[in-house]
């Protein structure tokens, strides 16, 4: 059988296994390229010509189509084995397909993405938020298992792409969330992963895992001996060079110690906003309307103390289903969460799939957005504008984005979440 298409991935992403294991299961089978470096490969004029945004897993297909993001490649391998049952034989499966999928991604694997960034000293380690991404994938996970107190699979009888997703998106959380005490608590969410992975077609893709007895976050080793400093026994100028030449994950060791050091938005002139009330208000009152949040917003905002921005993203071509856009500003907001007490938004999709935007409105502590946007490792990928209130047209957007009835170049909002 001839390969159907090329898949860029790296043995460690769950999604990448997520696809092979789909094709696996229909019976089709994937070409990898001949060689392939992440984070140079990637980078390369020829890559970027064919996936402008420069990330993996890629698809190209033996007939010239494109796609990037894991999941709308594994759905469209699974649409090229239609007798393989993966994507359901009527819309009310498919539906129910992709809301499973939808859960795993959105609240199950963005919170196992946070705590590897955490654990890993890619972020700096936050226990508050080391906790709310653990109840957060707890919570997603109790709703799957007792889903599974009473069934197999997720959907119907037989394996579906849901259950793929789920047992792809469980082995890396293995690593980073999934230990003794946790597991204790989803058997049926833990039997399900074993039926899966250990199915013929998917266990040589899945490969082996480990259960770990615990997990918690361990201060790098540099922290630790800084905190016995020691006299240099005699200057040296090699000392300093000798300090400069640390690789990259060296350097990346002293992030943790960033938490101890005060925020300089805190060192700001106090505001007549309380944004904690902004958030009470806003959720417990219609937006639009006399007595309503708008209303409520408009005479308490502080323009010396907050500012209003919009933002949007810069790669809405990239864009396919709405539901996995709408997850990706779920994504982009759990990454925030260093900036919560200085930050509130209110973002969504807008149009329809494959013809869609990302775009709201934030809310957030000074003048200037970067400080407060920059706690999440991709801010870069969204442009911000600030908006003038006093301005009609600034206005309506910021009313229409609060309000989820905002509309874009025609696109007509969707689906949204609130940063609270």
């Amino acid at each position: 059988m001839a390969p159907i298409g090329t898949l860029w991935t790296v043995p460690q992403q769950s999604t990448g296994t997520i696809i092979r294991a789909t094709a696996a299961y229909g019976g089709l089978e994937l070409a990898s390229p001949e060689s392939y470096e992440h984070y140079v490969d990637n980078k390369k004029p020829e890559f970027l010509a064919k996936f402008p945004h420069g990330k993996i897993p890629s698809f190209e297909g033996a007939d010239g189509f494109k796609l990037s993001e894991g999941i709308p490649i594994a759905l469209y391998i699974a649409s090229q084995a239609p007798n393989s049952g993966l994507y359901g034989p009527d819309p009310k499966d498919i539906a129910l397909i992709n809301q499973w999928i939808h859960l795993a991604e959105s609240e199950f694997d963005s919170s196992t993405i946070t705590i590897f960034l955490l654990l890993r000293h890619m972020i700096p380690y936050i226990k508050p938020l080391h906790t709310l991404s653990l109840e957060r994938a707890q919570r997603a996970l109790n709703t799957f298992d007792a889903h599974l107190k009473t069934r197999t699979f997720l959907v119907g009888d037989r394996i579906t792409l849901a259950d793929i997703v789920l047992a792809g998106y469980i082995k890396q959380g293995l690593k980073f969330s999934l230990d003794a005490e946790f597991r204790a608590k989803i058997p049926n969410v833990i039997r399900h992963f074993e039926t899966i992975v250990n199915q013929p077609k998917l266990k040589d893709v899945f490969g082996t895992y480990e259960y770990v007895e615990k997990i918690q976050y361990t201060p790098p080793p540099k922290e630790k001996k800084e905190a016995k400093p020691q006299p240099a026994p005699t200057p040296k100028a090699e000392k300093k060079p000798k300090k400069e030449e640390k690789d990259e994950e060296e350097e990346e060791e002293l992030v943790p110690a960033e938490p101890k050091a005060k925020n300089p938005l805190d060192d700001l002139p106090k505001s007549t906003l309380n944004l904690e009330e902004w958030k009470r208000v806003y959720s417990n009152r219609d937006t639009r309307g006399a007595g309503g949040a708008l209303e409520w917003f408009y005479q308490n905002h502080d323009p010396a103390g907050f500012s209003v921005w919009r933002v949007d993203f810069k790669y809405n071509e990239e864009l396919t289903l709405t539901f996995m856009s709408s997850n990706q500003i779920g994504g982009f907001f759990n990454r925030l969460e260093a900036s919560r007490k200085y930050l509130f938004g209110s973002v969504g999709v807008l149009g329809e799939a494959n013809n869609s935007v990302i775009s709201g409105a934030l809310i957030l502590r000074g003048l200037e957005v970067e400080p407060v946007i920059n706690a999440a490792p991709d801010w870069e990928s969204y442009s911000y504008s600030k908006l003038d209130l006093s301005n009609e047209s600034d206005k309506a957007f910021f009313e229409a984005a609060l309000a989820w009835d905002l509309e874009v170049d025609g696109k007509k909002w969707v689906d949204g979440k609130n940063f609270k």
